[in-house]
């Protein structure tokens, strides 16, 4: 995970900004806990301004395009966590699980280190509509397979997980892979790009057909006359989800 956000994150801030309303529901979803370690902070979006947090990140390139006035940061790796037992009220990951080397190696730290939830924001394919950009440009990046696996480990590592979803809004501010449902254009610019994980992980050769296929079918009105229905909604259901473990009713089983 460092490897690729150091070589993929440098202007990381410039399309992966917070979005008030997914931000909302992670506060929201974070309940009671009055600490929150941030695990793959980033650049420091969704960490609640009212609680005591501490960022963890293991690159270099994103810690330093940490705004003046965000959460104190670490370097370090989810799966070796310095941090001693039962240490934070909840453990918060957004759109990390999914990078990390061992993940259940990490999902039991953050079990650990954490005394009341587990909350983590996870795009889970196989649920909401499916996209587009998977469907027909790009299918070598379709996740459904590998984010299948992530799931049940998480249900498995952590059992009492509740999934509530994540409707993402037709103008969302963070830039993620799906940010862009209702703006097709968006996919063609090379900055969008290069702050998308997903897009490091295609072969030149599969990008560059999918991406003139896309170009070809926006300049012919193609897209428009199979998706722009798309373009008239306020949001839609992507399969992103909040999962959220409450670790009393792990610890009673």
């Amino acid at each position: 995970m460092s490897a690729l956000y150091d070589r993929i994150g440098r202007t990381y801030r410039t399309t992966r900004k917070e979005d008030a309303r997914i931000a909302a529901l992670i506060k929201d979803s974070l309940g009671d806990a009055g600490s929150v370690v941030n695990i793959g902070a980033g650049a420091g979006s969704y960490e609640p301004r009212d609680r005591d947090v501490l960022a963890v990140e293991p690159s270099q390139t994103m810690l330093v395009q940490r705004p003046i006035g965000s959460a104190v940061a670490v370097r370090a790796s989810a799966e070796g966590l310095p941090f001693g037992d039962a240490t934070f009220d909840a453990a918060l990951a957004v759109n990390t699980v999914q990078h990390w080397t061992n993940l259940r190696a990490g999902l039991r730290e953050l079990r650990r280190i954490a005394r009341k939830r587990i909350v983590i924001f996870i795009r889970d394919a196989q649920r909401g509509s499916p996209f587009w950009l998977t469907e027909d440009y790009l299918p070598s990046l379709d996740p459904s397979r590998r984010i299948a696996t992530i799931v049940e480990a998480i249900e498995d590592e952590l059992r009492s997980v509740k999934a509530s979803p994540v409707y993402l809004p037709n103008d969302c501010a963070d830039g993620l892979f799906t940010a862009y449902w209702a703006r097709p254009e968006a996919y063609l610019d090379n900055e969008v790009r290069r702050n998308i994980s997903n897009f490091a992980l295609v072969m030149d050769d599969d990008l560059a057909r999918g991406l003139a296929a896309l170009r070809a079918d926006l300049e012919s009105g193609a897209w428009d006359r199979k998706y722009g229905h798309l373009r008239q909604l306020r949001d839609l259901d992507l399969g992103h989800r909040l999962l959220v473990a409450e670790l009393a009713s792990i610890a009673k089983e």
